[in-house]
């Protein structure tokens, strides 16, 4: 099947090379014969009610110092496109929603995207593991101060989390008692006009923050499990956690089973959950990483694994 490959990714010409996942993506598409043509979020664009782009062809190399070549940019209609990967990283703001709307006019049009573009705006990152209160801490999400107050009061040690943040931004533990609980909450809230998330803290976190990917709702075997540095409670890479391979306890695959339906019904390809200790904390649909960092501990190719579900949906639409 000649299969043509668009993404949406931030420029290509800074990403890590050695971490990054969509990189992976690109590699195992061009191996299989795929054709590839890239975009930024700024080059989409509706003319008519058909959603077109600023499109270059892209080639990609396993070169730390040469992995990419980029076409000029020529206008396209998105609906000649087989599949577009939506990889542009967070922020998840009012211009990542307006991308949305026009990549959901491509799959309108029968384009696959992964993830669909509905299910991006819906399913908030952190909120969206209120879909499943059975894998969850005890969990909060109030714009009141006093509520929040209340709730650590109540679990004695909390984290507290603004609902649109990544990489372990503005992430704060609270124990009872704190005399900065109070401004930490009327930062986070704004001074109560905005929603902020309370869970109540998991000692686990010195084990790590699990990140668990899913591919068509099937988990892969192993975790990235991410130990947060001495001295911070946050397992994010990008804030110096460090990566450790781990393989799936029984009960990650547990929430695992609980999650899956929900994904594939939302056409949710490809997500990472996080999980600490016994406990899903987020739900990350957006860019989920970790795949290189896997695929060298083990020894696997997650990208093949995501490339083959692609192509079983194309060839299911005939």
């Amino acid at each position: 099947m000649a299969i043509r490959l668009g993404v949406v990714m931030d420029p290509i010409g800074s990403i890590d090379f050695k971490k990054d996942s969509t990189l992976a993506m690109l590699l195992e598409a061009q191996q299989r014969g795929w054709s590839l043509v890239y975009m930024e979020q700024p080059d989409l664009y509706m003319s008519d009610g058909r959603a077109w782009a600023a499109q270059r062809a892209l080639s990609v190399r396993a070169d730390p110092s040469d992995w990419f070549k980029l076409g000029a940019p020529e206008p396209a209609a998105l609906d000649a496109l087989d599949v577009i990967l939506m990889r542009k990283d967070p922020p998840f703001d009012m211009d990542y929603i307006y991308a949305t709307y026009l990549l959901e006019l491509a799959e309108r049009a029968g384009v696959l995207v992964v993830n669909r573009p509905r299910s991006l705006r819906d399913a908030n990152e952190k909120l969206f593991t209120s879909w499943f209160p059975q894998c969850t801490p005890p969990t909060l999400v109030s714009a009141n101060p006093a509520r929040l107050a209340d709730f650590v009061r109540a679990h004695g040690d909390v984290v507290l989390k603004p609902l649109d943040g990544m990489g372990g931004a503005s992430v704060f533990r609270v124990r009872e008692g704190d005399l900065n609980r109070n401004v930490i909450i009327e930062t986070l809230t704004r001074d109560g006009r905005r929603a902020a998330m309370a869970q109540r803290f998991i000692p686990e976190i010195d084990h790590g923050d699990k990140r668990i990917l899913l591919v068509d709702g099937e988990p892969i075997p192993f975790a990235l499990a991410r130990v947060p540095p001495e001295g911070d409670i946050r397992g994010n890479l990008a804030v110096g956690g460090k990566g450790i391979g781990v393989e799936l306890s029984e009960r990650d695959r547990w929430i695992c089973a609980q999650v899956a339906p929900t994904l594939r019904e939302m056409g949710l390809i490809f997500v990472g959950l996080d999980v600490i200790g016994d406990f899903l904390t987020e739900i990350n649909v957006t860019s989920p990483t970790c795949i290189r960092q896997l695929d060298e501990i083990y020894d696997i190719n997650i990208s093949a694994g995501l490339m083959d579900a692609i192509e079983a949906r194309l060839s299911a639409r005939g």
